[in-house]
């Protein structure tokens, strides 16, 4: 009789074959993520779409993670956040910040502290994004290298954001994992303080006291005159009566030539026009103020019959005339502008803006405008009306580097936004309302009183992350049901071998860091938090200590400029170079270890 294998083992040879078929997707899904060619959303969704077309998630629970308890949070912390912004407050708090001496020692405590503070309560990047101006004019300011202030203000956003539950995603995620597989409450909000409050100091002391020492002095970012060498560039030519371009609009002038030169005023009489339309007509006897290299603006006056009117030390203000100026921004992680060319962005078409320059690692890229592929944390030169400008960066994902008027609001404002944000946290630590709904009360609050607009919800949500983390869930979940999380559980245990439960902490704690300094932190912590589970039960552990470690480690990407976004932004702003983090990050991270293993143990094992 031929062998006929049992239910049991044809089962079992199923969950291997999917088990295989997870970590076959995982390791292209991490491989992709720490490449960074495609957005991390993309990668993200691809990866649910496989697992769901293998079988081993099924149809109708593909999407169930965007209704996830931990997404419908991270979205509500954002927006919270954004109304708490909009009111005044924190900008007071940065407005204080501004006003320390000029010592750099000083400054840089001040900020870093500053920035933690800011971050235990508020998106991470946002908390970077309103001291970064703070910080480059104090550098300025005092003489010294931007490079100094902005890795430790980055550094100090991440630290804390481990202090309290709304602080970062992965503390999220966690707690909501907790609730999931443990069949007890998620952790509260100030849960995570015994541990991250204690790391977050340590951390914060080192990074302002020792850390910053460890940075190498990059030429960092100078005044926009000093980076982009805009004079150079600039030239006056006329369109004369024999010209083509006479009666013609501007883009067709600019689509006439292949040079790389932009119009960046029009000078008709007595009028200006900074920054014209590609749709205005041109008339024999206007005045083109032109930006490009000196054999693209001979091509042009060649091409278009023009005459050179002749070159003169135009300088910044024939850049921004009236109510049109110029600005420079860093391009910010999840940006449109990123992986595109300028020429297949149409800024002026689209968006009334000019690019006039790009920067990046504190060198300004020669090539032309039009061919050069932007990347996140370059910096750009832009020319475009002054009103709109904040707007514009907004949509295209950037952030204004320029000094700018801080909001500080009006008082009545700072006190609803802190009496909403306070009374959403008091619902949720009590358990009147779970925390996903304290919070969304907490922003229709916000709306119902005019902190918020609608648009302005939409526009807060960083939603490549909701969408990592909607698609993420279900694949970590397959990773579960697999019997792939346990099965690396034991590869974890064999490593580790007799150690005792404190080892199996420090072990999840590093390979949780390592990982997050290749890939995003949510999808880090979304890979380790079932692996946490099993190696607990493996080794006896408590499993809110392997949680908890998991959580520490996923935000503590100290090693490289792609771990997390505050890292990436301040890559150009700061002129730095790849192999500049692990500098400060390598013994950073080595002293997070030693402080975080032992208060996981007192507390939580």
């Amino acid at each position: 009789m031929p062998f006929r294998p049992s239910f049991r083992e044809g089962l079992e040879g199923i969950l291997i074959s999917q088990q295989i078929a997870v970590f076959v997707i995982l390791a292209v899904t991490f491989g992709l993520f720490a490449l960074g060619r495609w957005r991390y959303d993309v990668v993200a969704l691809s990866a649910l779409v496989a697992v769901t077309a293998m079988g081993i998630v099924s149809g109708e629970e593909a999407f169930v993670g965007f209704g996830h308890p931990a997404v419908v949070t991270v979205a509500a912390v954002l927006v919270l956040s954004r109304g708490v912004v909009n009111s005044g407050l924190i900008d007071a708090g940065a407005a204080l910040v501004s006003r320390v001496g000029d010592r750099p020692l000083l400054q840089i405590v001040i900020l870093t502290a500053a920035v933690a503070a800011f971050s235990a309560f508020m998106n991470n990047v946002g908390a970077l994004a309103l001291l970064m101006p703070v910080a480059i004019k104090m550098a300025r300011g005092a003489g010294r290298s931007p490079s100094l202030y902005l890795m430790p203000l980055s550094f100090g956003s991440l630290l804390g954001g481990l202090t309290t539950m709304m602080g970062t995603p992965p503390n999220i995620i966690i707690s909501t994992f907790r609730a999931d597989t443990t069949a007890g409450a998620p952790f509260g909000i100030f849960d995570f303080a015994p541990v991250g409050l204690g790391v977050a100091v340590a951390g914060v002391l080192f990074v302002s006291l020792v850390g910053w020492r460890l940075i190498p002095e990059r030429k960092g970012r100078p005044s926009a005159g000093e980076l982009f060498d805009v004079d150079s560039y600039l030239t006056e030519v006329e369109i004369s009566a024999n010209s083509p371009a006479a009666d013609e609009n501007l883009r067709a002038l600019e689509d006439g030539i292949e040079g790389d030169v932009t119009v960046v005023a029009l000078i008709r009489g007595s009028e200006r026009y900074s920054a014209p339309s590609p749709r205005r007509m041109l008339r024999e006897g206007d005045v083109l103020i032109v930006r490009g290299s000196s054999q693209d603006i001979a091509d042009l006056v060649d091409v278009a019959g023009l005459r050179l009117v002749g070159e003169r030390d135009l300088g910044d203000e024939s850049l921004g005339a009236g109510d049109v100026g110029v600005s420079e921004a860093v391009i910010r992680p999840g940006s449109i502008l990123h992986g595109r060319t300028a020429q297949s962005l149409r800024l002026r078409g689209r968006y009334g803006v000019n690019l006039l320059a790009v920067a990046r690692e504190g060198a300004t890229l020669r090539a032309r405008l039009g061919s050069i592929r932007l990347r996140e944390g370059d910096v750009l030169l832009l020319q475009g009306p002054e009103e709109v400008m904040e707007e514009v960066l907004a949509d295209l994902g950037c952030l204004l580097l320029a000094d700018r008027q801080l909001r500080l609001g009006r008082p009545r404002r700072v006190l609803l936004a802190a009496g909403i944000f306070a009374a959403s946290l008091a619902l949720g630590v009590s358990g009147v309302l779970p925390i996903h709904l304290a919070f969304t009360a907490g922003g229709l609050a916000m709306i119902a009183v005019g902190l918020l607009s609608v648009r302005e919800i939409y526009d807060a949500v960083d939603w490549p992350v909701i969408v990592l983390l909607g698609a993420m869930i279900p694949v970590s979940g397959a990773l579960d049901s697999t019997g792939g999380a346990e099965t690396i559980a034991v590869g974890v245990l064999q490593i580790t071998g007799d150690m005792s439960p404190a080892g199996g902490v420090a072990a999840l704690l590093l390979i949780t860091m390592l990982l997050s300094d290749l890939v995003n932190n949510a999808a880090a912590v979304l890979l380790m938090a079932p692996i946490a589970v099993s190696t607990a039960a493996g080794m006896s552990l408590s499993v809110d200590a392997a949680l908890m470690a998991a959580a520490v480690g996923a935000s503590c990407a100290f090693l490289t400029p792609i771990g997390h976004q505050s890292n990436t932004l301040v890559l150009g702003p700061g002129g730095y170079r790849f192999g500049d983090y692990w500098r400060m990050g390598l013994p950073l991270q080595l002293l997070i270890l030693a402080v975080a293993l032992p208060l996981i143990l007192l507390f939580w094992g």
